[in-house]
């Protein structure tokens, strides 16, 4: 099956946890919206126009006869078909609740720079930014990273991986995870990164895997920038 992935050009967002999946599988899809017309068609899918249950925003994927959209429930479908999720329904559901706080982490991660509202410039919201930043850092990184340390240590098939002995894709979504937090705020993750070492080592072995690493330094992985979820502004770096 040849997969279509629907969402903004220019920026991972939370496009990236679908892509990251996708390219360990090695996977036939297109990043319809970084083609020629691709923007306007997945505009037109979200306006409801050419199908029954439009999606709300990207991204979704088109499977066969399927439109998916929402983040973790894209990864609840493609776990299995890839290879990315455990066999057993109580696995799935495990890898799927690990997703689903992964994208609570990611929500927060946004609110540092858009704290009020995203519909202001976060040069409209930097002070608030900044003092929601301060508790991001202090508070809510160490509670995230700290829960996904203790998951790894817990796991019966050793900690390697968030879930049983494979990888699977709530691994792929944490390594990106931590790759945003050291992109937006590389000082504040130097001095955090000696407490969680399974979740370091984790990112490390994902980063190694051959279809990741060729990913990342192919030209279909966008680079980090100040238009997406994690955003590098020095003065939030510092507040924490």
């Amino acid at each position: 099956m040849r997969y279509e992935l629907y969402y903004w050009d220019g920026i991972q967002g939370r496009g990236e946890f679908v892509r990251l999946a996708l390219e360990e599988a090695g996977a036939d899809y297109v990043d319809v919206a970084r083609g020629s017309g691709g923007e306007g068609a997945m505009l037109r899918l979200l306006d409801g126009q050419e199908v029954e249950h439009p999606p709300f925003a990207p991204p979704f994927l088109r499977a066969g006869e399927l439109l998916i959209a929402q983040t973790a429930n894209i990864l609840f479908y493609l776990g299995p078909h890839l290879g990315l999720a455990p066999a057993d329904e109580a696995g799935r559901l495990w890898a799927h609740q690990l997703q689903l706080t992964i994208a609570d982490f990611v929500d927060e991660a946004h609110d540092t720079h858009h704290p009020i509202a995203s519909s202001l410039y976060y040069a409209d919201q930097r002070p608030e930014a900044k003092r929601r930043t301060g508790d991001f850092l202090k508070t809510r990184v160490p509670k995230y990273l700290g829960y996904f340390e203790k998951v790894l240590a817990r796991n019966k098939a050793g900690d390697a991986h968030l879930v049983g002995a494979k990888l699977s894709y709530p691994d792929l979504s944490l390594f990106q995870v931590v790759a945003g937090l050291r992109y937006a705020f590389p000082k504040a993750m130097a001095r955090l990164k000696p407490n969680y070492p399974r979740v370091i080592a984790l990112h490390d072995r994902v980063a190694a895997r051959p279809r990741i690493a060729a990913y990342l330094t192919s030209t279909r992985r966008l680079a980090f920038n100040e238009h997406g979820i994690f955003r590098h502004y020095p003065e939030l770096d510092s507040a924490g």
